[in-house]
Order: C-alpha cells, then structure tokens, then sequence
C-alpha cells in the first residue's frame, strides 16, 4: 500500500509517499511544491493540482491522506490552506484515490503517543519511525510524512 500525505498551503504544498507493507514503512519520496508569491491565486493553485497529478502518476498511491482544516486566528492564511486543501482533494478524485482526513492530535498520536506534541517532537519521531539518517527538509515535507504515517492505519 502507498500512501501520499499532503501538508496543503499556497506558497508551499508538502507531500511525502510512503509504502507500508508486511508492518514495514519506508519513505519513497518527499518534498514541496513551492509557488511565487507574486502569482495570481490561480495559477497558484493550478501549480500545485499539476505537480500533485505528476506525483500521483509517478508513485501511483492508493490513498491520500490530508490534515484536517484547523482553525486560525487569521482568517486570510485559513482561506488559502482551504483553497491549497481543496485542490489537493480534487486531484486525488481525480485519480481514484481513497481520501483519508486525520486531525492534528491524530497526527501527534500516531507519531508520538503524545497528543500535545510539538512539531519538532513530531519530525524527530518521523525520522526514526522511518529510519531516516534526517528529518526531511522542508518542514512541510516532515510533516506531510507525518500526516501520511498517521493514514497508515485509517486506509485499510
């Protein structure tokens, strides 16, 4: 089983796949979609839907595994995941693919045991759950590796 978590959001999109098998996980590939902040929201956002389509197609995943929206005091940065999030979910029904939405306590949970966690904890619990030499970089990376391990149980 692969799984590709999405840690969604309009300047930077992390992504991370994973494949679980026989109780063994190992990291296939992480990284981030980055956009111009000078570009129109648009064409923002029809960046990140063609470098996931790419990602998809590549790695050829059984599920996507995203956060949960959270609630902001920002109302601006809240709208951008939203729309960075609603983009990820329809290229993934796009292509077929189980849609799993987790929270950011089940995320904390199924990385560290802690629900209070912090995300530094998170990424160094990433690195050896996955027996990483490193944390992967950037953040958005680590913690759409951590978004995807905490699918792993939510996408059988």
């Amino acid at each position: 089983m692969r799984i590709l978590g999405i840690d969604p959001g309009t300047g930077r999109t992390g992504y991370a796949v994973l494949e679980h098998q026989k109780n063994k996980t190992r990291l296939l590939e992480a990284g981030c979609i980055t956009t111009g902040s000078t570009e129109a929201d648009s064409d923002r956002l029809l960046e990140i839907k063609q470098d996931l389509a790419q990602i998809i197609k590549k790695w050829e995943p059984d599920t996507a595994c995203l956060e949960s929206l959270f609630f902001t005091s920002n109302a601006k940065t809240a709208i951008k995941v939203g729309q960075a999030r609603g983009v990820a979910m329809v290229v993934a029904a796009e292509h077929k693919l189980k849609i799993v939405e987790v929270t950011p306590l089940q995320v904390k949970i199924a990385t560290t045991g802690y629900g209070k966690a912090d995300k530094k904890q998170v990424q160094r619990m990433i690195q050896k759950l996955l027996n990483l030499k490193k944390i992967p970089k950037p953040d958005d990376a680590a913690d759409a590796a951590a978004i995807a391990w905490a699918g792993i149980g939510r996408s059988s």
